[in-house]
């Protein structure tokens, strides 16, 4: 049985054919690690155009995803487990997506994923369905494909046994410390005038360790010190 399941609801469900096929993602999946399904929205739609969306209430510019076709695709393929599942809407308005919330739903059993398109999603499936929304950064894309994409991707990876502990544990904003990863190298020792730090060749194995420290606190404070003022702030409340 597979540690985890993703349910993808989307009106566009191609778009995920290359990204959930290759790399990482195709290899946790032929192993059972992780059950990906991509459901296409208009399958729960009842009239001869398949029809998903609406002008919105009020007026305005642009098409709504309509709420009954979303909530009965959700109620549907997920039935029995509908109260046990994380029910995320991909949206600009939503929370930001973290690497805290993907070790969250990595550990969560199962995934819902819904993309939100057009103008956005009829609010009342997130009541409804009592759905969270998140977001992947300040930004607005076309739809929740790509945000759904990148949240998939970032959660399998945490999955255990689908790479290697070592890497995740060294990795960017995971640690105790919100930091950035250090630089890396491999060969050849010189390139175009350009040589790796000699600590790194030395062997020794705590100055490396102490090295790659100091670099990753530095590149932090230099490219994201953002991610070091939330974490003072987060320890003081």
């Amino acid at each position: 049985m597979s540690e985890l399941r993703i349910d993808v609801f989307t009106l566009f469900p191609e778009m995920f054919a290359g990204p959930f096929d290759e790399s990482i993602i195709k290899r946790a999946r032929a192993a059972d690690q992780v059950e990906i399904a991509v459901h296409n929205i208009r399958d729960w739609t009842h009239d001869r155009h398949h029809t998903a969306d609406d002008t919105p209430y009020g007026g305005g510019a642009g098409m709504v995803m309509m709420a009954p076709p979303i909530v009965d695709a959700v109620e549907s393929v997920l039935g029995d487990d509908l109260p046990r599942t994380r029910i995320i809407i991909m949206s600009a308005a939503g929370r930001l997506f973290r690497q805290e919330t993907a070790h969250d739903l990595a550990a969560a059993g199962r995934v819902a994923l819904i993309c939100g398109h057009y103008e956005g999603i009829d609010d009342r499936v997130a009541s409804i369905l009592n759905a969270e929304e998140l977001s992947i950064g300040d930004y607005v894309l076309t739809g929740g494909e790509l945000p759904a994409m990148v949240v998939a991707d970032a959660v399998v990876r945490l999955i255990p046994g689908v790479i290697d502990a070592a890497s995740v544990a060294e990795e960017s904003h995971s640690g105790d410390e919100p930091l950035v990863e250090y630089p890396h190298y491999t060969r050849p020792v010189e390139y175009r005038g350009h040589r790796v730090p000699d600590i790194l060749i030395s062997g020794h194995h705590a100055n490396i360790a102490a090295w790659r420290h100091a670099e990753a606190r530095r590149r932090t404070e230099e490219r994201r010190p953002d991610l070091l003022q939330q974490h003072r702030e987060d320890a003081d409340t």
